[in-house]
């Protein structure tokens, strides 16, 4: 191999030093709760501990909830209607409507996103910019 003795070494010490970094090792922390759930008859209201603002996601005719889904800085709440997010930076509800015939099947939640499954889509929210994103199954 050409070039300086050791360089082959530091070249691969550098990727796996880099390799810690995005992982999380050096730089990461943990997200801070601030996404809050009070599920109500009508309603779920929403607390962002961090600013101090509440937001209330009414519920429409018929309409049932199936499921929450609480991470630190985002939270979904699944009904038999839409899907509703909401995270530390978005602002307020963001609500994706469901296909007619789609299932629900799961859903979790870490930091500031959320993944949803359903018969039909893979759904994601991102808690930092409150956007719904979707492919299909």
């Amino acid at each position: 191999m050409r070039g300086r003795p050791g360089a082959w070494f530091f070249r691969g010490l550098s990727v796996a030093v880099l390799a810690l970094l995005v992982a999380g090792g050096a730089g990461g922390h943990e997200v801070e709760k601030a996404v809050f759930l009070v599920m109500e008859e009508d309603r779920v209201v929403a607390s962002n501990a961090q600013t101090g603002q509440f937001f209330e996601l009414d519920l429409k005719a018929k309409e049932e909830v199936l499921e929450q889904i609480v991470a630190n800085g985002a939270a979904v709440v699944v009904t038999n209607q839409r899907f509703a997010g909401i995270g530390a930076f978005s602002g307020g509800w963001r609500s994706l409507r469901r296909m007619a015939g789609e299932e629900f099947k799961s859903a979790e939640a870490q930091d500031y996103a959320a993944l949803v499954i359903t018969s039909n889509r893979i759904i994601s929210f991102s808690g930092r910019n409150g956007s719904w994103s979707h492919t299909t199954r």
